[in-house]
């Protein structure tokens, strides 16, 4: 340490870089101990693997080693891909996309386990814990790209500057909780999760191509990920809610995702009327959304009170784009929606005039 008793001199070249911790921060840091709690949806079934994995890891090796070697395999891929798709508009070759979701696969899986090597070789340090989540939040950053490429969201400006932020700040409310609470709390859909996630998009793009995720209307595929996106949601939240929220309040959970089911059905029907693309990218998932974000940061706001919030939500944006797309039809079209002509169909007059003659030959 660069300070405290025992502490060994500073090389040069570490002086000329200088020195960011004062000295009682750094006798703080000699008394900080790890806590984290929370168990996600993914873990338990992953840590057969990861435990398996580390059998395969010599004892010699150092955890932060580990660490480096899983943020590199991370880097190097997304860059790969990224050399392809420099505006996040191109569509790169298949095999970038497999590589991508092996390099993330490879750092996912180190990344578990640097943790149980330091335990295994009783290495444990506030220093190994510094090393992982740097190279964590440098990987948020790979991964967000990486993933905005693989489904080409520079077609899409504004969804692409959002999801390319959106990540990062939540890995720093999450740390800023840490910062607050003193422990690190893993959500049910935390971190592994998305990573998963991430893999299967990389997957998918692998054999679909970036295109696959322009959800155009002749595609087959497009309205089965509009509504396995709402199932997977609605399961996701159910069955991993802390205040079962569906078993106490399953009206209003069922009405908030069927307002989400209506606008999607609705948007498939127009795209079949219309011949025109379908998008996955909706404001109605805005809803569910801020459910899971509520168990991403474990419940921080009364889930009754969230979900009551995505009910307007969903419901609102439903009815709006409903009317909106009544009302523009109907100018269009010159057509009243609650009106008739009071105008007899020509086919019906001449029904009725073909009757009128019979009675009259009869």
């Amino acid at each position: 340490m660069a300070a405290g008793a025992g502490a060994r001199p500073a090389p040069r070249w570490v002086k000329a870089l200088g020195e960011p911790l004062s000295a009682a921060q750094l006798r703080r840091l000699e008394e900080h101990r790890y806590t984290a709690v929370g168990e996600s949806l993914f873990e338990p079934p992953l840590q057969l693997y990861w435990t398996w994995l580390l059998q395969w890891i010599p004892l010699w090796m150092a955890p932060n080693t580990i660490t480096l070697i899983g943020l590199a395999v991370n880097l190097l891929t997304t860059l790969v891909l990224i050399f392809y798709c420099p505006t996040v508009t191109e569509e790169a070759p298949y095999w970038t996309y497999f590589l991508c979701a092996l390099g993330l696969f490879i750092y996912q899986s180190l990344d578990a386990i640097d943790g149980k090597q330091a335990r295994r070789t009783n290495s444990c340090s506030p220093l190994g814990e510094l090393f992982d989540h740097g190279c964590d939040s440098l990987s948020t950053v790979f991964m967000a790209i990486g993933a905005a490429v693989a489904v080409r969201l520079g077609t899409h400006p504004d969804l692409l500057f959002f999801c390319s932020f959106i990540g990062m700040f939540l890995f720093y409310c999450a740390h800023w909780q840490t910062y607050v609470s003193g422990v690190l709390r893993f959500g049910r859909v935390d971190v592994t999760e998305i990573q998963v996630a991430l893999v299967v998009i990389f997957i998918l793009s692998t054999f679909g191509g970036a295109t696959m995720w322009d959800y155009t209307g002749t595609s087959v595929l497009s309205p089965g990920l509009h509504i396995g996106l709402i199932i997977i949601l609605a399961i996701m939240i159910y069955k991993k809610s802390a205040t079962n929220v569906f078993e106490k309040h399953p009206c209003l959970y069922t009405l908030m995702f069927g307002c989400v089911f209506a606008k999607v059905a609705q948007k498939l029907v127009i795209a079949h009327m219309t011949k025109s693309e379908l998008y996955l990218q909706d404001t109605v998932f805005a809803g569910p959304g801020l459910l899971f974000l509520d168990q991403y940061f474990n419940n921080f706001i009364d889930e009754y009170i969230v979900l009551w919030i995505a009910m307007v939500i969903s419901s609102f944006d439903m009815m709006i784009y409903f009317s909106s797309l009544c009302l523009q039809i109907s100018r269009h079209l010159h057509l009243s929606i609650f009106k008739t002509s009071c105008q007899q169909a020509p086919e019906q007059v001449q029904v009725l005039s073909s009757k009128t003659h019979q009675n009259n030959m009869d």
